[in-house]
């Protein structure tokens, strides 16, 4: 028996107030956890967070349950994946590769890509739209 996966556009999430500061300190599990004590991830629903925005950068804290997929989707210049919980398929169409807690990747050049979670999972994602 195969699992459905759900699939979420990053365009569906939540976009909160935009931050940018000098400093912007931040306790990650902390706000995993009240991301986690919603109605809408009790729901089964994806949370996100924009922690930081500017021209060039943004910074999404993000918590998926498992099975899920946020569908094929384009980064900036270039992107990090940080992982912090759980365990995250990152798909392109020429690779897999898996990442678990406290694995983080770089990625470049406006690639289309995936996460899959194969288990309940947080991350944090950085797109830099600037050179």
């Amino acid at each position: 028996m195969q699992t459905e996966t759900p699939q979420v556009r990053l365009s569906s999430v939540r976009k909160d107030r935009v931050l940018s500061a000098t400093r912007l300190p931040y306790d990650l599990p902390v706000l995993v956890e009240k991301m986690k004590d919603t109605s809408s991830w009790a729901k089964g629903e994806l949370a996100a967070s924009i922690l930081f925005k500017d021209s060039c950068r943004k910074v999404l804290l993000t918590s998926m349950h498992e099975n899920t997929e946020v569908i094929s989707f384009q980064a900036g210049k270039s992107a990090t994946l940080q992982i912090i919980e759980g365990k995250i398929e990152f798909r392109t169409n020429k690779e897999t590769i898996i990442l678990n807690q406290g694995q983080y990747l770089t990625f470049h050049d406006n690639i289309n890509y995936s996460l899959i979670s194969l288990e309940d999972s947080s991350f944090l994602l950085t797109i830099v739209a600037c050179r």
